[in-house]
């Protein structure tokens, strides 16, 4: 094998109660990434559409995932990339992650004793961090693994698949407005209320409950933040109206995809999903804000092949 053409995912990450710690990958929305086997070492970046990047391998999300692969691995040969992002920038749905992951699981592909997804994902973090200030999981994993991920340790690194349920769907509605994830995670206070941390940890628990035992008003109860959202829906004008909007259409719940701007709301359901995204493009029309939005069921698949010669 010389050439593949890789699929990386959108996800959405936090899902409110798990701050940096939990995630899941969206169906159909992502990237595309060329990679090739060439002899010479290094990664090197051949082309980029759909956004205006670096070129230059260390100051790239891909370069810089793939060199810490390709340098720990001491490999003999390189990888010439291209780079096809489908994914908005800084649009809140993973962005970077898609980028990274992407090349650590297409050069695993070329590897003769390939890697596992936990320890592609630690190579992932080192090119998220280029984007956000600093290495997490929830993007990266969920983009390796598929569907719901959960992270229940950084050193060391602990990643746990959780089930998605059937009828789990997802409505993504991106505002044409930029948040920079630096910037959402500055606003952010250093310590927190004991009150509040309970409160945060019994929504993680039940969430993840809800997930497994498929019951969907646990999971609509549980997907609550009262540790970021308090702080980072200020960057969103509207969100409160936004929010209430989406819940009175269907939605089970409601919340900052990452640091933002996009919005998700998981429904049960498809029609649900459906009319909870005609009712938001409806109400960020009335406050005259652009938006894209998106429709789809949790992926249970994570990076796949899309070609390969």
């Amino acid at each position: 094998m010389k050439e593949i053409r890789v699929f990386s995912p959108a996800t959405v990450a936090n899902v409110n109660c798990g701050f940096d710690v939990l995630g899941f990958a969206l169906d159909g929305l992502g990237d595309e990434m060329v990679i090739r086997k060439v002899p010479e070492k290094g990664i090197k970046i051949t082309e980029i559409t759909g956004a205006d990047l670096p070129y230059e391998a260390k100051e790239n999300v891909v370069g810089v995932a793939g060199l810490a692969m390709v340098e720990a691995l001491d490999l003999d040969y390189g990888f010439e990339v291209e780079i096809h992002k489908k994914i908005r920038l800084g649009s809140g749905v993973g962005s970077s992650a898609a980028s990274a992951s992407g090349i650590v699981f297409g050069i695993n592909q070329f590897l003769e004793e390939p890697l596992s997804n936990l320890e592609l994902t630690e190579f992932g973090m080192k090119g998220e961090a280029v984007a956000s200030g600093n290495e997490h999981a929830d993007n990266v994993a969920p983009c390796l693994y598929g569907g719901f991920t959960l992270i229940t340790g950084y050193e060391p690194l602990k990643i746990v698949s959780v089930p998605v349920p059937e009828e789990l769907y997802v409505t993504i509605i991106h505002p044409h407005i930029t948040i920079k994830t630096k910037e959402a995670r500055e606003i952010l206070p250093k310590e927190v209320s004991l009150k509040n941390a309970i409160k945060q940890t019994g929504n993680l628990a039940g969430l993840i409950a809800g997930l497994y035992t498929k019951d969907y008003d646990l999971i609509a109860t549980s997907t609550q933040d009262v540790l970021v959202e308090p702080y980072r829906k200020n960057l969103i004008p509207d969100f409160d109206y936004y929010r209430d909007t989406a819940l009175k259409n269907g939605g089970l719940s409601f919340g900052i995809s990452g640091s933002g701007p996009s919005m998700f709301t998981l429904s049960k359901g498809l029609q649900n999903a459906g009319a909870v995204e005609f009712a938001l493009k409806k109400a960020l029309k009335e406050k005259n804000m652009l938006s894209d939005s998106y429709v789809s069921p949790v992926s249970k698949h994570g990076n796949r092949i899309l070609e390969k010669n």
